[in-house]
Order: C-alpha cells, then sequence, then structure tokens
C-alpha cells in the first residue's frame, strides 16, 4: 500500500470531483503535502479525514461543524459528535417511517379507488369534517390547479404530503338554478375530525346524510353528473342542504390519462 496518493486517484475512490477536494483543502480540513513537480499528495491521515468529511456530510453536518471537530478532536468531542449523528439518524429514521405510511397509505386509497363502481347513487354518513379552504370563482381547469396550488401554499405547514391530500371544490346551488354551468365557488382541503386540532380549520362539512356519485373521466362530465344528483335527490324525496361539491379521488396528480381520473360528487341531504 502506497503512503501518498495524487488527486486523480483519491477523486475516483472517493466518488468526488477534485473541485470538492480543492474545496476541502481550502477550508482547511485536508492538509496534502506537494512533490517535487507540485502535485498534490494525499496521506493515509487525509483519507480518514474525508471518511469522516463523507458521513457528516450525509447527516447534513455543515462544512464549520466539520471542521470545528477535526480541529478538536478529543474522546469528549467524539463521544459530543457521536450523540449528535445518533439523534440525526433517529430523526431521520422517524421521517422515513412516516413517509412509509403515506405510501402504505395512497397505495390503499389508489387501489381501492380502482375498485369504486360509478354511476351507482349512494348515501353515506359523515360526521364532521374539517377543512381548509379558499374561496375563489372558478371557471376554467387550469384556475382550478392554481387556486388548489395556492391554498396549499396558505397551509404548507398543515398538508404533510400534497400528493396524498384529499380535496375539493365546490358548486353553488344557486349558480345551478339559473343555469350556470362549470363554475365553482371554492376549494378546500378535507381532513379527518381528529385533526382537527393540528390544522385549526376555517371551514367545515357538517356531519350528516350525503348523497354521492362517482364518475370516472374527463371533467366535461361534471356539470350533466352534477344535475344527475339534483334530480335524483329530488326524484327520492330527499331535500339538499347546502352546495353540492366535487372531490377529486384521482386525478392528475396521479395519471395523464383522464379516462382514469375519478371524481365523487357528494351534496347533503335530508328527508324533512
Amino acid at each position: 500500500m502506497k503512503n501518498d496518493y495524487k488527486i486523480n486517484e483519491i477523486a475516483k475512490l472517493y466518488g468526488i470531483g477534485v473541485d470538492a477536494l480543492r474545496y476541502y483543502e481550502k477550508l482547511g480540513l485536508l492538509s496534502p503535502v506537494r512533490d517535487s513537480n507540485g502535485y498534490r499528495l494525499y496521506r493515509l491521515q487525509d483519507m480518514y479525514k474525508l471518511n469522516i468529511i463523507r458521513d457528516l456530510r450525509q447527516l447534513d453536518f455543515t462544512m464549520q461543524q466539520i471542521k470545528a471537530y477535526l480541529d478538536d478532536q478529543s474522546v469528549e468531542n467524539t463521544l459530543e459528535l457521536l450523540f449528535k449523528e445518533q439523534e440525526l439518524i433517529q430523526a431521520q429514521v422517524a421521517k422515513l417511517e412516516m413517509t412509509q405510511k403515506i405510501i402504505q397509505s395512497r397505495i390503499k386509497v389508489l387501489t381501492e379507488a380502482m375498485q369504486i363502481k360509478t354511476g351507482v347513487f349512494t348515501i353515506k354518513t359523515y360526521s364532521d369534517r374539517p377543512c381548509l379552504q379558499l374561496k375563489t370563482r372558478i371557471t376554467r381547469d387550469e384556475e382550478m390547479d392554481y387556486a388548489v396550488k395556492k391554498l396549499h401554499q396558505k397551509h404548507k405547514s398543515h398538508v404533510l404530503d400534497f400528493g396524498n391530500q384529499l380535496y375539493g371544490a365546490s358548486v353553488s346551488l344557486e349558480d345551478l338554478k339559473h343555469g350556470v354551468k362549470d363554475v365553482f365557488n371554492s376549494v378546500f382541503f378535507i381532513f379527518n375530525s381528529d385533526e382537527a386540532e393540528r390544522i385549526d380549520p376555517d371551514y367545515s362539512l357538517p356531519a350528516g346524510d350525503y348523497l354521492s356519485l362517482y364518475y370516472r373521466g374527463n371533467y366535461r362530465q361534471s356539470h350533466e353528473k352534477i344535475l344527475d344528483v339534483i334530480t335524483y335527490a329530488s326524484e327520492q324525496g330527499l331535500n339538499i342542504s347546502g352546495d353540492l361539491f366535487e372531490i377529486y379521488e384521482i386525478d392528475n396528480r396521479d395519471t395523464i390519462l383522464s379516462d382514469q381520473f375519478l371524481t365523487e360528487i357528494q351534496v347533503r341531504v335530508t328527508t324533512e
């Protein structure tokens, strides 16, 4: 085994660029010697430091933190560093476990959504559903995407994973009565009731019975399907309470194929 290695040999061995090695030297982390031709030569001590730099950078230690440790190595400082590394690793493990749960949840939702029968009217009973809402008039698909993104930007600290966040858009019953079509008056994120304290909701879908209809495909069907829900409610002697709304179970976050989109129309109903 050689005692000294050229910069290209070290770069290849560690899979890093020569510019990074020069940067570490500039910061004083590495101190290569020079041969008779002025070329840098790295010693085994430098390789040991590169191992430390690599490991600590993977845990997001700053270069300043790494330099401070290398400049003042001791058993005490090494123990302190190890405890810090342990905390960071535990945090990363917790984050990965949360990500895994989110992925597993999305797999379950999408798998079940693919099995949902469309064109069937059902009554669903819900407890209060807390929401975060953005009131805005939407007349085009592009405006819908922008409104949802705006809502997300406003409440991104409460939305842990936007790709898996259930959201909907409401349609004014009064607009529908006056023949206005394909216009929505708000978008909202829907949460579980046990999340209410965490998100501090500004809107709620009240507890009660909801008439539901699923449809697949592009959103040009929306107005027709909404009218189908209103007609069915009337035929069944159900009173509509509040605005109708759509929930986007499968949308452009999941697929570019519009025939795979799955949308649910809901409206609160009573028999009184």
